[in-house]
């Protein structure tokens, strides 16, 4: 089991925009590599992150189910990485002086990776879930500092799209 905690300069409200818009999930998951579906009613309880893990050409097609969501303070998922196995992973925010402290912790509850020592999976889930809480909290905190349209929204009304006029 890992635990991780970040301070991380934004509501707890905002954290949670972004842990409720699923096709971020590979932005902020480390070893998510896309996302391929999304369920309409993402994060209640019951539905699911349909996305790839690994490094292509060795992609692995899993999910990750919403186990509970209390917004703005606990979401609790299920993320399969098969055939490695499958974790809970609790992700909970409560406000602080500077914004809000973000508590991550993930344990491995079945499959294959159950049975690697306990230190070497701490180590190692410790290794990514400081990462991951820190690519939440670029996301959270550039929210909160302002770019309050999400990429996808940003593309629908060409934002970021450049014209390239030919003479």
């Amino acid at each position: 089991m890992s635990t991780i905690v970040r301070e991380m300069h934004c509501a707890p409200e905002t954290v949670f925009r972004v842990l409720r818009d699923g096709w971020l999930f590979p932005v902020w998951v480390v070893g998510a590599s896309r996302m391929r579906d999304v369920d309409a009613a993402w994060p209640e309880p019951g539905t699911e992150l349909r996305h790839s893990v690994g490094v292509w050409p060795l992609l692995l097609n899993d999910s990750t189910t919403s186990i509970e969501w209390h917004e703005p303070r606990r979401m609790v998922l299920n993320a399969r990485a098969w055939p490695v196995g499958i974790a809970t992973v609790t992700i909970e925010a409560k406000a602080s002086k500077k914004g809000c402290l973000v508590r991550i912790v993930e344990d491995v509850v079945s499959g294959p990776a159950k049975f690697i020592p306990r230190p070497l999976m701490t180590l190692a889930l410790g290794w990514r879930n400081t990462e991951t809480l820190r690519r939440l909290a670029f996301i959270a905190e550039g929210i909160a500092a302002g770019a309050e349209d999400s990429i996808a929204e940003d593309l629908g009304r060409g934002k970021h799209v450049r014209r390239f006029d030919h003479a």
